[in-house]
């Protein structure tokens, strides 16, 4: 499908796109329509900003009859500020056909939420809490929805929200279409979704390259104590359009937005403790370019769409791999460039390893210089940070091999590289073999020269007594004993347990342990 002209919508629904300016579909649009048209039911997996919520609104507000005063559609969400968004669509594609769309979530008084529900709303978007809360009071009767949606369906199907979305589905005829979208679908969606859905029907929509945001997403290794710094320097350099600097906490918002308001900086904090006038008023200052910087916690990470956001910068670290992909999805969205930066002090290069891996792609990782606040690295021909703990092989090409025998670190030096530790000898020098002998004063020499390294870990300059490979990282030797097993085990047979950052060795293989 490439045009709207090609489904089947009421005159109204033609009028209101026609007045959104919206002319042509997005891929998600585009696969996600005439199914849902259908009335088929639909896990839907899109990149953030690609058109999800225009995907199921217009099929919603298609099915739904104006003449029946009663809860037809019910639009489950995460965030507040989510649900005002997706309520705000539904307003503008059903006000030509007098359809009445009534917001529920917490942070505001109940009555006029109860009011507009008995006046005969007949969709309610909201979030679950609050929903559940009409429910139990009786103002809230769902026997009549026919199509239900579930956006962002990662979250609403996690352990925080799964419990109060299963009872609200127990209120929810089982005769109804349903409809789950994300811009991330883990597998065990698919298998929670199955209990709720219908012979659904996944579309998932794996991006034209010119479809592909154009995000530009870097990550600077900084010194420790100095984010802050940092971050004031790419501040003071951005440009005419909003930037968005995640926090993980609530406290840690709200104070680097006193730190930064203090400076003068046009910042305005969201986190959960705000009242929700308070949420509106900051959302709404940050929409009109009142003010240009938003300081978020993960509350701003999902399904927030505004056009101006020109730079996302992660001052802190996210929890999950998908939390990042929705945070960084708030810049570059529907066709728009976008800037990505990810700042990383020492602490967090463990979490950092762990996000790549949990995501299955690594990104550009450079160490801070002050002149990229202004003049931006060109990131086109560097390479990804290399994966930190694959298996390397030592250097044959020099003529050596592990000395398998010692377990122990004999090697002298301030460094020792993942190559040498996942090997066994654990920075041993390579004993020559009989087939590619070398000479023992090449041996020798090549020993005493000292090479210059970043440590892959905590980023400082080392030197490291043999040739590091540029396609592994290299750690120096304080990192390497944090990370690496105990002086006398057998470091051939230990297994990897990267999950808290360090190594388990199996049962048997424990012999030598002091």
């Amino acid at each position: 499908m490439t045009s709207f002209s090609e489904l089947t919508l009421s005159p109204a629904t033609r009028t209101a796109l026609t007045a959104m300016g919206i002319e042509t579909p997005t891929p998600i649009q585009s696969l996600a329509l005439p199914p849902l048209l259908a009335g088929r039911d639909i896990i839907g997996q899109a990149r953030t900003g690609s058109g999800k919520t225009l995907a199921f609104a217009i099929p919603l507000i298609e099915r739904v009859d104006p003449r029946v005063r009663a809860v037809q559609a019910l639009v489950l969400a995460p965030t507040r500020e989510l649900a005002t968004q997706v309520g705000g669509v539904l307003d503008e594609l059903g006000k030509g056909r007098g359809l009445r769309t009534v917001l529920i979530y917490g942070g505001r008084s109940l009555g006029p939420q109860e009011s507009a529900v008995r006046a005969g709303a007949q969709i309610v978007v909201g979030a679950p809490g609050r929903v559940l809360d009409l429910i139990r009071r009786g103002t809230l009767k769902l026997d009549k929805v026919g199509y239900f949606v579930l956006d962002e369906a990662d979250e609403m199907l996690d352990r925080g929200f799964a419990p109060d979305v299963e009872r609200i589905l127990s209120h929810v005829p089982r005769a109804r279409q349903t409809a789950l979208f994300s811009a991330t679908v883990p597998p065990w969606v698919h298998e929670t979704a199955s209990r709720h859905l219908t012979d659904p029907l996944t579309v998932q929509v794996d991006t034209r390259p010119e479809d592909v945001p154009k995000i530009e997403h870097v990550v600077y290794d900084v010194p420790d104590g100095t984010k802050l710094d940092v971050l004031k320097q790419l501040l003071d350099a951005r440009g005419d359009g909003a930037t968005i600097v995640f926090g993980r906490t609530k406290h840690g918002v709200k104070k680097l937005g006193r730190q930064l308001e203090g400076l003068g900086y046009p910042v305005a904090a969201l986190q959960g403790n705000l009242s929700q006038n308070a949420r509106d008023r900051v959302m709404a200052d940050f929409r009109t370019g009142a003010v240009s910087i938003l300081l978020a916690t993960n509350v701003a990470a999902r399904g927030l769409d505004v056009e101006s956001v020109e730079q996302v910068i992660n001052f802190d670290l996210p929890e999950s791999a998908e939390l990042l992909t929705h945070r960084v999805g708030r810049t570059g969205r529907m066709g728009r460039e976008g800037r990505a930066i990810t700042l990383l002090d020492p602490e967090d290069s463990p979490k950092w390893r762990q996000l790549e891996r949990a995501s299955g792609r690594t990104l550009p990782r450079l160490r801070w210089r002050d002149e990229y606040a202004a003049t931006p690295p060109a990131l086109d021909n560097l390479p990804s940070t290399p994966a930190p703990f694959a298996l390397a092989r030592p250097p044959r090409e020099a003529g050596f091999a592990p000395d398998r025998s010692v377990g122990r670190n004999t090697m002298p030096g301030r460094g020792v590289s993942l190559t040498d530790r996942r090997q066994g000898a654990a920075g041993r020098p390579f004993a020559p073999t009989a087939r590619t002998a070398t000479p023992m004063a090449t041996l020798a020499t090549q020993e005493r020269t000292n090479h210059a390294i970043v440590c892959a870990s905590c980023g400082r300059e080392a030197t490291v007594p043999f040739v590091p490979r540029t396609d592994r990282p290299v750690l120096c030797r304080d990192c390497f004993r944090k990370e690496a097993p105990g002086e006398g085990r057998q470091v051939a047979k230990f297994e990897g347990n990267r999950r808290d950052g360090r190594y388990r060795m199996p049962a048997d293989s424990r012999r030598g342990v002091r």
